[in-house]
């Protein structure tokens, strides 16, 4: 599938770093470096634009090697670049760790993953089918 995009900063566009990713590591278009103080976050720009087709969407998620080695993640994970968005796409970066964390110009943020939209249509009902996990809430498909 073919996306286009518009490159209005000074990195590189994103880019697949093995053949078996799943996403594109994307940049921090910055002209200096920024400091994440622990408990910050700050919407790092791209420079990029995307024109996505009706049906697709942009997942941007965090980078696993900064999220295990320095505590940073992506906000508000997966962030949604919609098909009909045509401004920058940012990244909203957080310092989940107890040390500074700079941002360098040109440093690699997130991945971008795109993946298809399914729209549905809801129908209100007072009544739903039974299922055999009923209503048991979170953790309660490992209990035996």
């Amino acid at each position: 599938m073919n996306i286009k995009i518009s490159n209005k900063g000074r990195c590189p566009l994103p880019s697949y770093e093995t053949s078996g990713a799943a996403g594109m590591d994307v940049r921090a278009n910055l002209t200096e470096a920024i400091c994440l103080l622990p408990g910050e976050r700050s919407l790092i720009p791209t420079g990029l634009y995307l024109e996505l087709p009706s049906g697709i969407e942009c997942q941007v998620r965090p980078r696993s090697g900064l999220a295990l080695k320095k505590g940073i993640t992506v906000l508000n994970t997966p962030g949604t670049v919609d098909s009909d968005y045509r401004g920058e796409v940012g990244v909203i970066l957080i310092n989940l760790s107890a040390e500074d964390f700079i941002v360098e110009p040109n440093d690699r943020i997130a991945q971008l993953v795109f993946c298809p939209v399914i729209h549905v249509t809801l129908i209100e009902s007072d009544t739903l089918n039974s299922s055999s996990r009923g209503a048991d809430g979170f953790g309660s498909t490992g209990k035996n």
